[in-house]
């Protein structure tokens, strides 16, 4: 492993079905442990660590709207919910004994702050983790955009994605056997095959900003340490492959 970490600040897309565990439902504590322990092995290479989470695991807004809630609402019902996930997130963390400090683009002061650009600069800066949370504080967009959205805004190296499988695939490995696996791929590779990595607006707003995407399985132990310290683990999505 490379003695200097490859990016020096991250932006970590969690899905709040990352947080249930073996629950199924919900927030598992055992596994916000999990996670935080990652993120403090790479906090304390001198890496800056912003999260963005889902909130999947309680309240997905999209299903809720096909089911008959207005999508407007439905979204805002999501929002809340990744507030839930990110003070669990917090707690895990600062257990770890990180400091953190959870930005809502949603305004709930007795819980948050609210998300400014320059205060979440500056929590970086002073070794924080920040934890990005209530979307884009608008309805119609995933978190998956809330991360890339913030990533630009913070001067992120990279988006990280954490999944439960190794990377990008041709379709969904755990349903096909011979699903193919990407190491490489172009923004546009993504957008033009409709490979369910991010929605094509983050795609977009990362291939806009030049910021690379590593897709990787947080699951395993000690993977999140191994991205970071530039080590080819999962797929990595940029402008150009270096292939061949």
């Amino acid at each position: 492993m490379a003695n200097a970490p490859a990016f020096k600040r991250v932006l970590l897309k969690l899905s709040g079905e990352a947080l249930q565990g073996e629950l199924g439902y919900g927030i598992d504590p055992s596994t916000c442990r999990h996670i935080a322990t990652q993120v403090a092995e790479v906090h304390a290479l001198g890496v800056r660590v912003a999260i963005v989470v889902g909130g999947g695991n309680i309240f997905r807004g999209l299903a809720a709207s096909q089911a008959g809630f207005d999508r407007t609402t439905a979204d805002y019902m999501g929002m809340l919910a990744t507030i839930m996930n990110g003070m669990a997130l917090q707690d895990a963390l600062e257990r770890q004994g990180l400091s953190t400090r959870v930005l809502t683009a949603i305004e709930i002061k007795e819980l948050a702050e609210p998300f400014i650009r320059r205060r979440a600069m500056r929590h970086l800066e002073q070794d924080r983790v920040v934890i990005f949370v209530g979307g884009t504080g608008n309805p119609f967009f995933t978190t998956d955009t809330t991360a890339a959205l913030r990533a630009s805004e913070i001067g992120a190296d990279v988006v990280i994605k954490a999944t439960r499988v190794d990377g990008v695939y041709s379709s969904d490995p755990e349903q096909d056997p011979g699903a193919t696996f990407y190491p490489e791929l172009t923004y546009v590779d993504v957008i033009r095959d409709r490979l369910k990595v991010m929605d094509s607006t983050a795609i977009t707003l990362c291939m806009d900003n030049a910021i690379p995407i590593v897709v990787f399985n947080l699951t395993v132990e000690g993977n999140l340490k191994r991205v970071v310290a530039g080590e080819r683990i999962g797929t990595i999505i940029r402008e150009v492959t270096h292939a061949g």
